[in-house]
């Protein structure tokens, strides 16, 4: 199970600008103006050994209102359900009065917070953070630059290192497959579950994120037992409120990890939001199966239900090899393609490869559309072989991979997974080059030239 970091303090310190670098993406806003961010992001961190979670939270200052109603309303929010806590400091400025309370409040926290004094280019480190270790934290405050990389992965490493040593994830049971029930709140989610048992075993109401933590509910179907985990919803980042529902938001995140299926829910009449867009690809991101669920079909005229397939067409195009549902959960109909459905999925994910069908499939891969060019040379894919499972995992030994672009990495994988008929488990490419033999030996005749 991923951890989930978040990122607090004041406006301009540049938490927006660590966010991007750990997610490897331009999705948090970034201006010199303080305040900039007002929602919550939420993405999958990639700077570090392992994956994990981050949440970048709005600025926190006293100017315009009470620093301590802040802190309530945002740095407790964020801190519910982390795992850790980035606190961001600005190294040029030195700590002022709101760092001070700030730190004053994660001290109390019960979460491990790690100081970051950003903006220390040009700085030697010890002279960086040295007015810094005033503020009484447990772990010393570190020298970064989010700008330019200086000093996260060190970070970043030491933080996960700590997170994995203090706060184990619990053992989950994988005797039966694990299906997640994940979506925007009031899509039906809960209805879908009761649909399913035959009885009413979750709560359901029309109050949007009535369910707050994750349930799991033991079920069998033909003679095939799974598991259930209703998640708690997860709505705009901009209608995350209070502490509680935001620590379900991570509790959802978390379940992702947890489950090897994942029904991802969406509203029909409400049609596919760029919520639903987002949230999605957190799935694929974190290389679930998945079987995507378009509840509340009912009702819908022709031309609605065109829009809505349009829609998911334009919207999640990433989701091309995902089985469709489009069903009722409150009457019933079209349910009876859903465990179907799981179990292709979970089949899916679980699936063997064999090493000479997939080299087969390889070099039809190749010789259909070879590499592009890395100058004036082509990376050269010798062979494959299975590398693991949940999600699926091919392993390509070659030259030169480094230089593949990533549409060339979807390019495979979307032909391995036709060619084995795998529907909802992203395949996942990892590239291995070889060493060159010739390196070695021009290093040698370098040598000998020097003496």
């Amino acid at each position: 199970m991923r951890p989930v970091i978040s990122i607090v303090g004041r406006p301009n310190v540049g938490k927006s600008t660590l966010y991007n670098r750990l997610t490897r993406s331009r999705d948090a806003l970034v201006d010199d103006r303080p305040g900039v961010t007002r929602d919550r992001m939420v993405g999958l961190g990639r700077v570090g050994g392992t994956p994990y979670w981050v949440i970048d939270t709005g600025g926190l200052e006293s100017e315009g209102g009470s620093l301590q109603q802040m802190l309530r309303r945002q740095v407790d929010v964020a801190v519910q359900g982390s795992d850790a806590v980035l606190f961001m400091l600005d190294g040029r400025s030195g700590p002022s009065p709101d760092d001070i309370e700030i730190a004053g409040y994660l001290r109390r926290c019960g979460v491990p917070v790690f100081p970051v004094v950003n903006k220390t280019e040009g700085l030697a480190p010890e002279l960086g953070t040295a007015e810094f270790h005033a503020l009484g934290l447990s772990n010393p405050p570190t020298a970064v630059s989010a700008r330019q990389g200086a000093g996260i992965n060190m970070l970043m490493e030491h933080i996960l290192d700590t997170v994995s040593a203090t706060g184990a994830a619990a053992e989950v049971d994988r005797s039966a497959p694990h299906v997640g029930v994940v979506g925007r709140p009031n899509v039906g989610k809960s209805t879908l579950v009761n649909r399913l048992l035959g009885e009413e075993r979750v709560l359901v109401c029309d109050e949007p994120g009535t369910t707050r933590d994750s349930i799991r509910i033991p079920f069998r179907h033909a003679g095939r037992d799974y598991v259930l985990v209703d998640t708690a919803g997860v709505r705009r980042r901009s209608r995350i409120q209070d502490k509680l529902e935001q620590f379900s938001v991570a509790r959802t995140l978390q379940t992702i990890e947890q489950v090897d299926v994942v029904v991802f829910v969406l509203d029909a009449q409400a049609g596919v939001s760029d919520q639903d867009a987002r949230l999605a690809g957190l799935v694929r991101d974190g290389g679930r199966s998945m079987v995507l669920v378009v509840n509340k079909w009912d009702g819908l005229t022709n031309e609605q239900r065109q829009r809505v397939r349009r829609e998911l067409d334009r919207k999640l195009p990433f989701l091309d090899d995902v089985d469709r549902l489009f069903v009722s959960a409150k009457f019933g109909s079209g349910l009876g393609h859903l465990v179907p459905a799981l179990a292709r999925a979970y089949s899916s994910a679980m699936a063997d490869l064999g090493t000479g069908r997939l080299n087969a499939v390889l070099q039809q891969a190749v010789a259909a559309q070879p590499p592009p060019l890395a100058g004036r040379r082509r990376s050269k894919l010798k062979y494959a072989h299975q590398g693991g499972k949940n999600p699926p995992q091919v392993v390509i030994h070659g030259n030169l991979l480094d230089k593949i672009p990533e549409s060339y990495r979807r390019y495979l994988s979307r032909r391995v997974a036709r060619a084995f008929g795998l529907t909802g488990a992203p395949v996942r490419i990892v590239f291995k080059s070889g060493e060159n033999p010739y390196a070695r030996k021009a290093s040698r005749g370098t040598g000998k030239r020097g003496k």
